[in-house]
């Protein structure tokens, strides 16, 4: 799974941080049937969880099939899976809950998701 270096990966990113410095919150990430809660204080990715869960706390959740994120996180995704919301107007991905803080800081949360994909291989 690529999620264990995904706080490195977002807080070694200095304009990323920055630009999500006025947010704290905790959201739901579903990759298939595993569940993982990631919490976010001043735009750090201060930790991530993994499920299951008795009663997770979340503002909002992202959920895709495992075979959805894979292609989102491959490093140079197809069409459809190369943005979180082209995967949500393909019907591969769902938000729900409060999606205030989401779509508030919508491109801070499509770079953080980003941030898991492996560097693409230069020709």
């Amino acid at each position: 799974m690529l999620l264990q270096d995904w706080p490195a990966r977002v807080n070694a990113r200095d304009r990323l941080v920055w630009r999500g410095r006025h947010l704290s919150t905790t959201f739901l990430l579903q990759v298939g049937e595993r569940s993982f809660l990631a919490h976010v204080e001043h735009g750090r990715l201060a930790s991530v969880g993994g499920g299951p869960f008795v009663m997770a706390d979340w503002a909002f959740a992202l959920r895709a099939p495992a075979t959805a994120w894979e292609q989102f996180w491959s490093p140079l995704p197809p069409p459809g899976f190369h943005d979180i919301m082209a995967m949500l107007k393909l019907h591969h991905l769902r938000m729900e809950g409060d999606l205030y803080p989401l779509m508030s800081n919508l491109l801070y949360f499509k770079d953080v998701l980003a941030a898991v994909r492996q560097d693409a291989v230069k020709p």
